[in-house]
């Protein structure tokens, strides 16, 4: 038997308190404001009311409830400061931690999975789990061989829970957009839904690890711990130890931050180059802080986890990408018009001005203008609220605009690494990723000459 709340019911109703918890603190709030209490008080009140609640009910139910708050995690840098505080210290709880299923049922799910005599494969093993995710958990051991290893275990009814928390999370997206103003929710929730097969394949999950492990192996920057077994619900690979990046992001020095920043980035952009896979969870729960980097001890490489979300590209990240980001930096409004229709970035049956377009996007690739960008807090606010604001040409040009299906993950990735770099407030040579790793982005000689023949 599974103890993760598993019945439609019982989760419907834990779900459905989420969205009339909001609703009734805000007339709590109300009713505070009308006996003369402030309005930055009862609001700060009823933030941290609301960030606790969704921590208990998110990291209670894991499933599809929690990995919908570990996504939201990174986007909290897009609130206001005054908003931000209570949300941040709840949400980044769920990168690193959520409340464990109990040992015997981890015990039952090893002895199915792997034979009674499971025990006997291990010299070490620790009941205690390292950490515990969205739809399994992380049990540190030490593999008969004399290997350190992890163990991850998934929880039994998992992939039921995920598909019915994602459902009815979807049913109520209006009323959970509050939580990050001005991300429409739905789509989030349908991507994530779509992903759900893929995550609870442990056999996809290993292979994709074991590509990027051979193709790291050795890497200066970046180490991906190898697969040592793998099996229905169970994977055992490598264990590294390290810094987790939630940690950097609370109390890292600037050294560690700008580090991990660097190779976070160098990570998203060579990934797809070297072999064809993008890593598409980037929550700083996936990601350590190793020593050991280029320059000896004191340096670090960045540690990978977690491979249960890829997305397959073969020739690495789509050219047009690259060509579209280049055309923008160089101010050919009409150019990247073109591109972007061709993609489907701007439907046929719509027309837009191509100045305005431009206009649209440089500020969102600033980070590109220049050799070396600081990512904070205030730069990602100020780009929410110029999106979000009804008012804004931005606001009312980005509607019109289409997001194609074979760009929606690269999107989602490209944004929560851009919101973790904001919370380490990292200072990074973005545009020296680019030159290195994205198609498109740095014309070579026969590029260069169909160019311009293009433009003759």
């Amino acid at each position: 038997m599974s103890d993760l709340p598993r019945k439609a019911v019982t989760r419907t109703a834990k779900l459905a308190a989420l969205p009339l918890g909001i609703a009734g603190r805000a007339t709590w709030g109300l009713g505070k404001r009308i006996v003369g209490e402030s309005a930055e008080i009862v609001g700060r009140e009823l933030q941290q009311r609301t960030a606790e609640q969704l921590f208990k009910v998110l990291g209670e139910l894991k499933g599809g409830a929690m990995k919908f708050g570990q996504t939201l995690s990174v986007f909290e840098s897009a609130l206001p400061e005054d908003v931000a505080g209570p949300y941040r210290a709840a949400l980044t709880k769920l990168q690193e931690a959520a409340p464990p299923m109990p040992t015997r049922t981890m015990h039952s799910v090893l002895a199915e999975r792997l034979g009674e005599d499971w025990p006997d494969l291990f010299l070490e093993f620790d009941d205690e789990p390292a950490a515990a995710a969205s739809i399994g958990q992380v049990h540190r051991a030490v593999w008969h061989d004399g290997r350190e290893v992890a163990v991850k275990v998934q929880y039994p009814g998992a992939g039921e829970a995920l598909l019915s928390d994602l459902n009815q999370l979807s049913r109520f997206a209006r009323l959970l957009g509050p939580l990050i103003p001005g991300m429409d929710v739905k789509p989030l929730i349908t991507e994530l839904r779509d992903r759900v097969s893929e995550e609870l394949d442990y056999g996809l999950e290993a292979q994709a690890q074991q590509a990027h492990a051979e193709e790291f192996a050795g890497d200066p920057d970046v180490v991906v711990p190898a697969v040592v077994h793998q099996c229905d619900q169970v994977l055992v690979t490598e264990w590294i130890d390290g810094v987790p990046l939630s940690e950097v992001i609370s109390g890292g020095t600037p050294e560690q931050r700008d580090r991990a920043g660097q190779l976070l980035s160098r990570f998203l952009f060579s990934g797809p180059a070297r072999t064809g896979l993008l890593h598409a969870d980037p929550h700083p729960g996936n990601f350590r802080l190793v020593p050991g980097g280029p320059d000896g001890e004191d340096d670090w490489r960045l540690g990978v986890l977690d491979f249960g979300t890829v997305d397959r590209l073969p020739g690495g990240l789509p050219e047009p990408i690259g060509n579209s980001l280049r055309m923008t930096l160089d101010g050919e409004a009409n150019a990247v018009y073109e591109l972007l229709r061709e993609e489907g970035f701007v439907k046929e049956s719509i027309e837009l001005e191509p100045d305005a377009v431009l206009d649209y996007l440089v500020p969102i690739i600033e980070p590109a203008l220049v050799d070396e960008f600081t990512f904070t807090r205030g730069w990602m606010r100020s780009q929410a609220a110029r999106l979000a604001d009804p008012r804004s040409p931005a606001h009312q040009l980005g509607r019109r605009l289409n997001l194609p299906p074979a760009y929606l993950l690269i999107h989602r990735v490209t944004l929560s690494t851009i919101g973790v770099l904001c919370q380490l407030g990292a200072t990074v040579r973005l545009r020296e990723e680019l030159e290195e790793w994205l198609p498109g982005f740095v014309l070579d000689e026969e590029s260069e000459g169909k160019e311009a023949v293009a433009e003759a």
